[in-house]
């Protein structure tokens, strides 16, 4: 129940300029959920929706991860100031990085959403991505490549 809510909030902050929980509220009832405000307030913070500008100059709801064009930017930067060498193994990506940048080297991989890549865990120089099919190792491999030279 909870995640066909949750599902329809997104479908439905796509679909329509909504700026605030009574019109969420609303638009849910229509869809057949009998939800109260409270309980979309709980479900908006799980999902981290945000507000963003709208075309009528209002605000609306957004999920977090839209990005804008100057976050990708940066998430590119990060790459290519971080990455040392990426090398595979079966379907798993090791990314070496400069000390200290691991972390922040799986953060911009992680929000860049590359396909297929299915996770990743840093540690301090190190980062294990976890591809979803071996086949796609290489494509992944190359992709990241390029990205750590763009900059």
């Amino acid at each position: 129940m909870k995640s066909g809510r949750q599902k329809a909030i997104l479908e439905i902050i796509n679909q329509y300029e909504i700026d605030t929980q009574d019109e969420l509220v609303k638009k849910l009832k229509e869809k057949g959920f009998e939800v109260t405000q409270a309980t979309i307030s709980r479900d908006m913070k799980q999902l981290q929706l945000i507000k963003v500008p709208a075309s009528n100059g209002k605000q609306k709801y957004a999920a977090s991860n839209v990005e804008s064009p100057n976050a990708v930017n940066k998430y590119m930067r990060v790459l290519a100031d971080g990455i040392i060498s990426v090398e595979s193994a079966g379907n798993i990506l090791v990314i070496k990085t400069g000390s200290g940048l691991a972390m922040a080297v799986a953060a911009a991989v992680d929000s860049l959403k590359i396909d297929g890549i299915l996770g990743s865990i840093a540690g301090d120089d190190t980062i294990m991505c976890v591809v979803k099919e071996t086949e796609q190792i290489e494509q992944i491999k190359n992709r990241l490549n390029q990205l750590s030279e763009s900059q």
